[in-house]
């Protein structure tokens, strides 16, 4: 039970600042590119209250976790209006590209952290603290790369679905527009591939390889920070 409420205590803070930095992204980019809902509506706090999803923030990401699966999950989706931005089509791939941008820059800083209390720790000024401080921001890493590619999906509504359908040509656009109403559909599709057919190894030949080469890369970042 320790071991689980240690986990919780990891985790819980860990995906609330990906997922809440990572819909505020999209409703500052909204702003700038001239949709003020998510201002009016005021959601561009960093506020979690404002954002948390308790099933989605809290109750999956934790499920997840416990059952060694890939750690993922949602918030309240910040409001953007497609049609108040000044360019709809290319401003929708901006708004959409910002959420996931932002959880790769936090997984970078997360990076950085993690070399910089390694360093301290193999100078052995370290603390039991600052030990699971490394271990909070390993999951912090990874929770952020996860959220980034989850989201990166080309599934709508997640935001690759928005970034395919700004770069695809109009008349294509719209096809793959109507796949929207049927898109969550898929996506528990795949989700009940993973969890009833692992013959079919959706988890090891199409997610674990973008995310394990990822995750390499800021490893990388934190072998040059602590030395």
């Amino acid at each position: 039970m320790s071991d689980t409420i240690m986990l919780a205590l990891i985790l819980v803070p860990s995906l609330i600042i990906a997922i809440v930095f990572h819909e505020v992204a999209h409703g500052w980019v909204a702003n700038a590119l001239g949709d003020p809902t998510a201002r009016e509506q005021r959601r561009l706090s960093l506020n979690p209250l404002r954002h948390v999803d308790p099933v989605g923030t809290l109750v999956v990401p934790g499920l997840l976790a416990l059952a060694k699966g890939p750690i993922f999950g949602w918030a309240k989706p910040v409001p953007v209006v497609k049609d108040r931005l000044r360019n709809p089509r290319w401003g929708m791939v901006a708004v959409a590209a910002a959420g996931p941008g932002t959880n790769f820059i936090l997984g970078l800083v997360g990076a950085v952290l993690l070399g910089a209390v390694l360093k301290v720790l193999t100078s052995g000024n370290g603390s039991v603290w600052m030990m699971g401080l490394a271990n909070g921001l390993e999951y912090f890493i990874i929770i952020n790369i996860f959220i980034a590619l989850f989201n990166l999906l080309p599934i709508p509504p997640f935001d690759g679905s928005h970034i395919v359908e700004g770069i695809l040509p109009e008349k294509a656009a719209r096809q793959y527009e109507r796949l929207r109403p049927v898109g969550m559909v898929f996506f528990f599709g795949l989700v009940a591939l993973t969890w009833f057919a692992p013959q079919l190894g959706v988890i090891e030949n199409v997610i674990l390889p973008p995310v394990e080469w990822l995750h390499g890369r800021y490893m990388q970042v934190v072998s040059a920070v602590a030395g």
